[in-house]
């Protein structure tokens, strides 16, 4: 098969091709979608990085998450957008390749600062006496850190493996974009040993930190519960819900993109799933931590007053 065919060097994105009545549609909805997401993050990296106050390990690790999803949706929104609104849904090989790897290294990042945030939330509500020596400067540089190396490692190993195998015949991919599962269908080479070490690797990276941040929580919901004071509770469910539905929500649509054999879903049904937390998750994550957090609404408030403040002057 492979002398029998050139050797793929482009490959074309199929998207939403099949419903070309509502390609205009959503490429409307997708790029509202896109600047809300942009617009959102933007303004809680803002926040924080200028307000000294927000300069805590709660906060910083909401910095490095919306990072995270404008990086996820600068990967992948564009490329969409590009192929809703012309003919030219092609992509380079090494367009590609930059795509998966940006995705996998966003992605994994994305899954260990959420078990970081749980950790940082368990210390906070389950030891507040010594929270400050639990998660000091170094620990919450640790954790930073590594949730980062984590994410270039694995894209760097995934991806290089999945483009390793020969593409010479079909050339296109049945995705909104280059994730592994859709790009490896197309690949002409027995790909069972890949498929062992990504279903593994999927495991150890989506299951592992969720069932800490699980425990976690079991720890957390005991510790409120046995609070006196009712506005004690009330704050510390606030800020545990808003964390606990961006897990819910990111882990439970990408285990099930991951997890899933190669026959698993429908073409259609993964690429809704993928949008869940390529697309839902970057834009819902700054509603979800500003509007139920009122320290950073106030930060907010405090520097547009000062902005004010200096254009009055």
């Amino acid at each position: 098969k492979r002398h029998n065919h050139s050797s793929v060097v482009e490959f074309v994105l199929l998207g939403f091709s099949d419903l070309p009545a509502l390609q205009e549609q959503l490429f409307g909805v997708f790029l509202v979608v896109y600047l809300v997401t942009l617009m959102g993050n933007a303004v809680i990296i803002l926040v924080i990085s200028l307000e000294q106050s927000l300069h805590v390990p709660m906060y910083l690790f909401l910095l490095n998450l919306s990072v995270v999803e404008v990086g996820f949706s600068a990967v992948i929104m564009p490329e969409m957008l590009v192929v809703l609104s012309t003919e030219n849904t092609v992509i380079t090989f090494a367009g590609c390749f930059a795509q998966m790897f940006l995705i996998l290294l966003f992605g994994v990042t994305e899954c260990f600062l959420l078990g970081a945030m749980a950790y940082d939330r368990f210390a906070a509500i389950c030891h507040p006496l010594s929270y400050a020596m639990i998660m000091n400067k170094r620990v919450f540089m640790k954790l930073v850190v590594f949730s980062w190396v984590s994410g270039i490692m694995v894209a760097t190993v995934q991806t290089s493996w999945v483009f390793s195998f020969p593409y010479c015949g079909p050339n296109e991919i049945n995705h909104i974009s280059c994730e592994t599962p859709a790009v490896l269908e197309l690949a002409c080479a027995d790909t069972f040993l890949f498929e062992i070490y990504a279903f593994t690797g999927t495991i150890l990276i989506i299951m592992v930190p969720f069932l800490l941040i699980l425990l976690s929580y079991i720890r957390i919901l005991f510790a409120i519960l046995k609070m006196p004071s009712t506005t004690g509770r009330q704050k510390a469910f606030s800020t545990c819900a808003s964390h606990l539905t961006s897990v819910t929500l990111f882990y439970g649509t990408a285990s099930m993109t991951y997890l899933q054999p190669k026959s698993g879903y429908s073409p259609e049904t993964k690429k809704l799933m993928s949008l869940a937390y390529t697309l839902l998750t970057p834009l819902l994550n700054p509603l979800i931590y500003s509007l139920r957090n009122s320290e950073l609404k106030r930060a907010l408030m405090r520097l547009w007053r000062r902005k004010v403040d200096l254009h009055t002057l």
